[in-house]
């Protein structure tokens, strides 16, 4: 499972494909240049016109597999045959131009360490078990004449790098393989774990969305009850209960609705962008529809003009809406407690650095108490208006869409709840989505 989930990785990553073809292509122009250009220098003994031919096929080799590179790496199996034909490769060039003798016989470990790397464990095991049998047998193949140099018996010296190369085999098929292999595992763990944070984040967001739509749906199943307890006493005239209950069934509609495309969005993933002048739109429209009896006094903020709101966008989904809304309510609330009128200001602007739209929302209420504004928004607090609920949810709507929540107090009077997003140019956002 772990082979399988990195493989699928390294598919998805084409310039490690690339760069593994690459450095493929780099031994043969290794070979190309000591052979014909450096032969002298080294000391490498061209003895047979097979040598050539050998590169010739290699190149053609090297380009097939480059050709069909992504499908070869979506299989283990695909990746070491091509490491093993590499390595015949290699043990060829090596046998022609000198065999043991050959000063870059090291070269021969270049596709065993590539294995320990991009494959199973299994894989440079069975890499270096070929390349080590075939430079004992190029050890083993060494003339007589050439075991001595100057009169000295060189075959301690080849022992000795038979050896080294054997140790710098076992290295690699070991310590090499095992920090690849804890790597490669760790790189799964992370994937997994981003995926578990993905779900969390999604169940959080439908989590928050249906309390807030929950909360919303508690006032109009309120009024309703009071309604039908008022029409069996005989309160009130019976035009007057049926408006009211209808009202109120709008409300509860309209919030299941809401809750719908929010599960929905939210399930999708889908977020879009939305102009200033859309979004007040919006909010009054559905002040009117839903809350009727709050006074709305809602602006565009001198800071931002027609032709600006259209160009300055926020993302949004289905979840901002209710937020926004549920402030709006309670603003009214508060202002209707204290001056006995739910007037509520809205107004629209970008902020003071122009890359940010705020959103304010201010009541007429008593106001809040100092202690308590920071800690509305971010945990439960108990007073007689409620435990701050609504706030709560709804600070978690703004901060999934990268908005921050202030509340203060206005100075005459009354409390500012202050959200801003962060501001998206449309022709720089790609498939942004339709507007909500």
């Amino acid at each position: 499972m772990i082979n399988l989930r990195l493989k699928n990785l390294l598919i998805r990553n084409l310039s490690a494909i690339d760069q593994l073809a690459l450095l493929r292509f780099a031994g043969l122009l290794l070979k190309i240049g000591l052979t014909f250009f450096a032969a002298d220098t080294f000391g490498l003994s061209l003895s047979s016109p097979i040598l050539y031919w050998g590169m010739s096929l290699e190149a053609l080799y090297l380009g097939f597999t480059f050709w069909h590179r992504s499908a070869i790496a979506r299989l283990d199996s695909g990746l070491f045959i091509v490491l093993l034909l590499d390595t015949l490769f290699w043990i060829s060039w090596l046998y022609f131009t000198g065999g043991a003798t050959n000063a870059f016989i090291s070269l021969l470990l270049l596709p065993t360490a590539i294995a320990a790397v991009v494959l199973p464990k299994w894989a440079p095991w069975v890499l270096a078990l070929i390349s080590t049998f075939a430079y004992s047998l190029m050890i083993f193949s060494v003339p007589e004449s050439q075991m001595k140099h100057h009169g000295m018996d060189m075959s301690s010296h080849y022992l000795g790098m038979w050896f080294n190369f054997l140790i710098s085999s076992l290295v690699l098929t070991t310590s090499v393989a095992y920090i690849a292999q804890r790597m490669r595992k760790q790189e799964v763990e992370l994937g997994y774990m981003r995926e578990a944070q993905l779900r969390q984040e999604r169940l959080i967001a439908l989590g928050t969305a249906s309390a807030q739509m929950a909360h919303q749906l508690a006032t109009p199943l309120a009024s309703l009850r009071l309604l039908v307890d008022e029409a069996v006493e005989d309160a009130v005239s019976e035009q007057q209960v049926l408006q009211e209950m209808d009202t109120a069934l709008l409300r509860c509609e309209q919030t299941l609705s809401s809750l719908r495309m929010a599960t929905e969005s939210i399930r999708q993933q889908r977020k879009a962008l939305m102009s200033a002048e859309q979004l007040a739109a919006t909010i009054k429209q559905q002040v009117l529809l839903l809350m009727p009896e709050i006074n709305l006094e809602l602006s565009l903020g001198h800071k931002l003009d027609k032709a600006e709101s259209s160009d300055r966008m926020i993302q949004t989904d289905a979840s901002l809406l209710p937020a926004l809304l549920a402030l709006i309510e309670n603003a009214g609330s508060a202002s209707l407690a204290h001056c006995g009128e739910s007037r509520v200001l809205v107004s629209v602007q970008l902020d003071s650095n122009r890359n940010r739209l705020c959103i304010s929302v201010k009541d007429f209420g008593a106001g809040i108490p100092k202690e308590m504004l920071l800690q509305l928004g971010h945990k439960l607090i108990e007073s007689e208006q409620g435990m701050g609920i609504a706030l709560l949810l709804s600070n978690a709507s703004f901060e999934r869409l990268g908005g921050q929540l202030l509340l203060s107090s206005a100075p005459e009077g009354g409390t500012a709840a202050k959200v801003c997003f962060p501001v998206y140019e449309p022709e720089t956002v790609s498939q942004a989505g339709a507007v909500l």
